[in-house]
Formats: structure tokens, C-alpha cells, sequence
């Protein structure tokens, strides 16, 4: 099923901030972007990263960035992230 467009674009928009740094029952795609931004927090201190900057880190494309986005809310859902629209 097809995200509608708005919502696509808000992600975006958005940024994904690590709350905790944990990788437990996680799926390959969460754990990629838990370890992004881990990589992120240890080379510049932030502890967050727009997510259009790890859509193009993956160079995903098409069903790969759809899975990307469910990975995304699955991890805000655990509070393990927290996604926030700028």
C-alpha cells in the first residue's frame, strides 16, 4: 500500500533523534539506522540526523525506502528514536 504523499514528504522534513542506544530485537534496517546514528553521536556530538541524509547514506530507492520509513515507526514506536518534524 502507497504512503500518501504528505506524509512521504514530512518524513522527509523530518529528523530522527536517538533516545537509547540499544539494538535488541531489532531488524537489519533499524539496526542500520541505530548505528548511524550512534556513528553520528561519537564523529560530531549530535545526537540526531535528518532523515533525508540516511535516505541518501543508503541510497535507497523504491520498496527499500518504504520498509525504511515502517523501520523508522517501529523504532519511535519502541522509543528507541524520536522523530521530529522541523
Amino acid at each position: 500500500m502507497r504512503r500518501p504523499k504528505g506524509e512521504t514528504q514530512r518524513m522527509l522534513r523530518a529528523v530522527a533523534v536517538l533516545l537509547r542506544n540499544t539494538t535488541w530485537k531489532c531488524g537489519r534496517i533499524e539496526r542500520l539506522v541505530i548505528g548511524y546514528l550512534q556513528n553520528h553521536l561519537r564523529k560530531d556530538g549530535r545526537r540526531w540526523s535528518r532523515i533525508k541524509d540516511m535516505i541518501q547514506h543508503f541510497k535507497l530507492q523504491g520498496k527499500q525506502r518504504s520498509e525504511f520509513f515502517d523501520a523508522l515507526k517501529r523504532l519511535e514506536r519502541r522509543r528507541i528514536i524520536r522523530i521530529e518534524v522541523i
